[in-house]
């Protein structure tokens, strides 16, 4: 995945809601055709507006890689891309 062009894929995402001051947590996710993978450190959150649908933006890390997660608040779709 280290191209020039970050390329997102979806996936499978275990995740907390409603959780004390985190009103989402993702766990570990699942690629297609894989084993899950655990989210070992939630680094930072924060949202971003694509006309009216909110995508809910996860930066993470899993093992030894850094991630971002990102949560489409209307298809409820989830896509993971390489930092």
């Amino acid at each position: 995945m280290k191209n020039n062009k970050t390329k997102s894929e979806r996936v499978e995402v275990m995740a907390l809601f409603g959780y004390e001051m985190t009103p989402c947590q993702p766990l570990s996710y699942k690629r297609r055709g894989e084993s899950e993978v655990e989210v070992t450190e939630l680094l930072r959150t924060h949202i971003k507006f694509v006309g009216t649908t909110a995508h809910h933006i996860f930066d993470i890390i899993a093992g030894q890689a850094r991630y971002m997660l990102e949560f489409n608040s209307t298809d409820l779709s989830w896509h993971l891309t390489s930092v």
